[in-house]
């Protein structure tokens, strides 16, 4: 019996240093996006929201395959990429949170991205339109409509600048986003478009 007790003892301790350990590990929260007020992010396949000033934060959406959310410029919306019914496609939803609506809807997968300045069309990528292994930048209104293809014939992540008349953007696809063994490097370049006459800068950026 009395060597039973400092086993039971120690399997105690063991248990409960095994809570205290998984309430302190933190969750795999991605993805943010930040207006004046609030941080929304992806967590377990559900959008959340949380003031900027700290609190509990709040479960916007329920299918639960919602990720890449991008507030608008005034915060009042948040588009993301879900995928309801089998295929990514882009929605928007008020940033309080509400019924989401679907705004693309080609068998291609469609990915959120950004806005642009004015908030009334949503950005994103897709391959709809590719003949090999690369995406395009469309714009699809918020309200609903065809979604309008940009000038440059590939990119990937793009950002407008704030009076609309150039767009930042990424044109190569990050192939492998874990490098496991491989030491090449996957630094991709950043191209500005001024969007009236397609003049093009290439921003320096160091290999790694």
């Amino acid at each position: 019996m009395r060597f039973r007790m400092p086993i039971l003892f120690g399997i105690l301790l063991g248990v409960a240093a095994m809570s205290n350990a998984a309430e302190e590990t933190p969750l795999l929260a991605h993805a943010p996006t930040v207006s004046k007020t609030h941080v929304v992010f992806a967590y377990g396949g559900y959008l959340w929201s949380v003031p900027r000033d700290g609190g509990d934060a709040r479960q916007l959406t329920t299918g639960g395959h919602e990720g890449l959310p991008v507030f608008s410029p005034d915060g009042r919306w948040i588009a993301f990429t879900a995928m309801y019914d089998g295929n990514a496609d882009v929605f928007v939803m008020p940033a309080e949170g509400g019924e989401p609506r679907r705004l693309t809807w080609h068998p291609a997968a469609d990915v959120a991205v950004g806005w642009t300045p004015d908030g009334k069309r949503v950005l994103f990528y897709s391959g709809r339109e590719a003949y090999a292994d690369f995406d395009r930048l469309y714009t699809v209104p918020i309200d609903g409509g065809p979604a309008e293809v940009l000038p440059m014939w590939r990119g990937e992540e793009a950002w407008f600048s704030p009076d609309g008349t150039r767009i930042a953007y990424v044109p190569n696809l990050l192939w492998q986003t874990s490098s496991k063994r491989y030491r090449g490097g996957q630094t991709t370049p950043i191209y500005i478009v001024r969007l009236t006459d397609l003049a093009l800068e290439k921003v320096p950026r160091e290999k790694v």
